[in-house]
């Protein structure tokens, strides 16, 4: 079995996509058949999908950045279509292409790589740059905008839910009243006053992590676009049809989590109802393994997969027969 790093290596030498061979054996790709890449990037999951699939099959491309979809359009290849649109746009993208069902939907979620190492982008406090964060630079306002119009208590509570930040109220209170003395135009400006309002931080971490994690996440409203991604993926899915989540902070992984076990369950009935298992209606989904991590090897090879963890569900052929004669 090939390695993450032989397929990487072998089908996009330039960016190194998370967790690649296992994900594309996840999908359990049908060569004839369908598969949504709901997260472009830069396309190495692409790539890897159409070198398994025959002259039959079909990738859609599907990626809110503006960047993205212009590498998607140099791949050159006949059985790829790139569209320009959010995931939870999915079942809308698919109508208008004349799709039905899909054999497989692949999500990695979060912040590319690429979007990081741009210092344009404004995403990382490492590079100096504007202070944007948007996915998609045509649409909403800039993080430096947003700055200038947020309240104090707002900012607490995004940076607080968000990040996960335990001096939310510290960082908010400084943010607030440097933005007030001028604007907050850069990545370092909002770094350095984060810095300065955070008295101690975990070893190895960078005061901002967390604030720049939830500013961003805010901006482009990524746990809510998740939430409604899942839902459209799962319905845009054919029986025996695979969903693929690749995640990487602990916000986005409970809802996916939370999302595959309540499909998986398949009924919202209170535990210590006396109901025989086969009156059930059956699960529309079923857990395929555990959760997956990167190996040490990919780990060293490449840090951002750390804190990837990926999930995998089918669609159930049961649940998908039953949900039909109902309807």
């Amino acid at each position: 079995m090939s390695s993450d790093h032989d397929v990487a290596r072998a089908l996009a030498p330039d960016h190194q996509p998370v967790l690649l061979a296992p994900a594309i054996e996840a999908l359990n790709i049908d060569p004839a058949g369908c598969y949504v890449d709901a997260t472009f990037g830069r396309g190495g999951h692409t790539r890897a999908i159409l070198a398994q699939l025959s002259a039959q099959g079909r990738v859609i491309a599907v990626d809110r950045d503006p960047q993205a979809v212009a590498v998607a359009h140099t791949v050159g290849d006949a059985r790829l279509c790139v569209v320009h649109a959010r995931f939870s746009q999915l079942r809308a993208v698919l109508k208008q292409l004349s799709v039905e069902r899909v054999n497989g939907v692949l999500m990695d979620l979060g912040v590319s790589s690429p979007q990081i190492e741009d210092a344009q982008r404004g995403f990382s406090f490492r590079r100096d740059g504007p202070l944007d964060m948007r996915m998609n630079p045509e649409e909403g306002i800039s993080a430096a905008q947003w700055l200038t119009q947020v309240s104090e208590q707002q900012l607490t509570e995004i940076i607080e839910r968000y990040g996960e930040e335990r001096f939310a109220k510290q960082i908010a209170r400084a943010i607030v009243a440097a933005a007030r003395r001028e604007p907050i135009r850069s990545t370092r400006q909002l770094a350095a006053i984060v810095a300065a309002a955070v008295r101690t931080r975990e070893p190895g971490q960078d005061p901002a992590t967390r604030t720049f994690q939830a500013v961003r996440i805010f901006l482009n409203q990524e746990l809510e676009e998740l939430e409604i991604g899942l839902a459209e993926a799962s319905e845009a899915l054919a029986p025996g049809g695979r969903l693929v989540v690749i995640s990487f902070h602990s916000l986005e992984d409970r809802i996916v989590k939370r999302f595959l076990q309540k499909m998986a369950r398949g009924h919202d009935l209170p535990a210590r109802l006396p109901v025989r298992a086969n009156t059930l209606p059956p699960a529309p989904f079923k857990l395929i393994g555990k959760a997956q991590r990167a190996s040490d090897e990919e780990v060293v090879r490449n840090p951002r997969a750390r804190s990837a963890i990926m999930r995998v569900a089918e669609k159930s052929r049961a649940g998908h027969a039953a949900s039909g004669a109902a309807a």
